[in-house]
C-alpha cells in the first residue's frame, strides 16, 4: 500500500491545487494532494442545526477531500425522512460515492440499498454500527456506543457516583439509546434516563434543572453531546444541586470545563477521524479496490478525556479537529 500511495500522492505543502490553503482549512492537518481523477462524494448526516460536533466531522471530511481530489457535497437533516430524501437526491445526481450516518436504520436502509443497487459505493459512519453488516455497505467508522456507554458507566462507578442521570437529546436514535444502555450496564447502580429537546438548549437546561430539583439524590448527570454538557453545568447551578456532570463527545468548549473541574470527563469518539476516514475509504475503494475492516466496524473510540490528558487534547480541540 505504501508504494501505491507514493504513486497516487504528490506531496506539496504549498501547491496551487490546495496544499497550504487546504492545510489552513483543516486546522494544520495536511497529507499532500492526490493526482487521481476528481470524483464527487456526497456525505449525508443527521446533524441538528447548531451542534458543533458535526462541524468537526465535516472538517475531517473536507480534509480528506482536499487530499484525495474529491468534490465533497455535504448535507444534513435530523429528521429521518428528510435525511432519506437527501440520500435519494445524491443518488439522482449520480455521485461517485456516498457516506452516510444511520441513526434510524429502518427508515434509511431502503434508500441506501437503492444507492448500492445503482452501483454507488457506500460507507457508513457515526451511527448504525449494528445495522451495516451484510447490507452491502463497504465500511463503517465510529464508536461502538454500547462499549462507550459501558466505559462511561464504569468510570462513574469508579468515581464513587451513587445515582446517575442519562440525558438523551433526540428520541429514536439507536446510537444514543445504546450509549445510555451501556452507561446503565457499566454503572450497575441507581440510574434514570430523561429525554430533552436537543434542538432547544434553553429547554434542555430547564428540563435537567427540574429533574435535579425533583430528585436531589442524583449525583452525576451524563449528557450525550458536548452542547448539552454545557447546558447541564448551568442546570446544576440553577437547581442548587451538588451533582457533577460528565459527557460524551467533544468540542473546543469542553477542555476548559474539564480543566476547571466543572466537567468531570468526556468520552470522545474522534469525529474528525470518522469524517476523514469515510471520505478516504471511498477514494481508496475507487482508486485501488481497498475495503477496510474485513466486514467489521473500524472503531474510532471510545477515548476518555479527563484531567490526566486534557492538556494534550486541548490544543487539537482549539484547532477544531477534536
Amino acid at each position: 500500500m505504501a508504494g501505491v500511495l507514493a504513486i497516487l500522492l504528490t506531496v506539496s505543502a504549498c501547491s496551487s491545487s490546495g496544499g497550504k490553503a487546504a492545510e489552513e482549512g483543516a486546522g494544520g492537518v495536511s497529507a499532500g494532494k492526490a493526482n487521481t481523477p476528481n470524483i464527487t462524494v456526497a456525505m449525508v448526516t443527521h446533524a441538528a442545526p447548531g451542534d458543533t460536533f458535526w462541524d468537526i466531522i465535516r472538517k475531517g471530511a473536507e480534509t480528506a477531500a482536499a487530499k484525495d481530489n474529491v468534490t465533497l457535497k455535504y448535507s444534513s437533516d435530523p429528521t429521518s425522512a428528510n435525511q432519506a430524501n437527501l440520500i435519494q437526491s445524491a443518488i439522482d445526481s449520480k455521485v461517485d460515492g456516498l457516506a452516510v450516518t444511520l441513526p434510524d436504520p429502518p427508515a434509511l436502509m431502503p434508500v441506501v440499498k437503492k444507492a448500492i443497487a445503482a452501483g454507488i459505493p457506500v460507507v457508513a459512519f457515526n451511527a448504525g454500527i449494528t445495522s451495516f453488516e451484510g447490507s452491502g455497505i463497504l465500511d463503517y467508522f465510529g464508536s461502538d456506543e454500547t462499549v462507550a456507554g459501558q466505559t462511561a458507566g464504569e468510570r462513574a462507578k469508579a468515581d464513587g457516583a451513587k445515582h446517575v442521570l442519562c440525558v438523551v437529546q433526540e428520541q429514536g436514535q439507536v446510537q444514543l439509546e445504546a450509549r445510555c444502555e451501556g452507561v446503565q450496564q457499566g454503572f450497575g447502580g441507581q440510574y434514570d434516563k430523561i429525554y430533552v429537546n436537543g434542538r432547544d438548549l434553553p429547554s434542555v437546561q430547564s428540563t435537567i434543572s427540574a429533574k435535579l430539583q425533583q430528585d436531589t439524590t442524583i449525583d452525576l448527570v451524563v449528557t450525550l453531546g458536548a452542547p448539552y454538557a454545557l447546558a447541564a453545568i448551568q442546570s446544576v447551578s440553577s437547581a442548587g444541586s451538588k451533582a457533577k456532570v460528565a459527557t460524551f463527545d467533544f468540542n473546543p468548549q469542553i477542555p476548559p470545563q474539564i480543566q476547571s473541574g466543572a466537567l468531570q470527563w468526556a468520552i470522545d469518539q474522534q469525529p474528525f477521524l470518522q469524517g476523514y476516514e469515510a471520505i478516504d475509504a471511498i477514494w481508496l475503494y475507487k482508486v485501488n479496490g481497498n475495503v477496510l475492516g474485513g466486514g467489521k466496524a473500524t472503531l474510532t473510540g471510545p477515548y476518555l478525556v479527563d484531567k490526566s490528558n486534557v492538556d494534550f487534547v486541548a490544543k487539537f480541540a482549539a484547532a477544531g479537529t477534536r
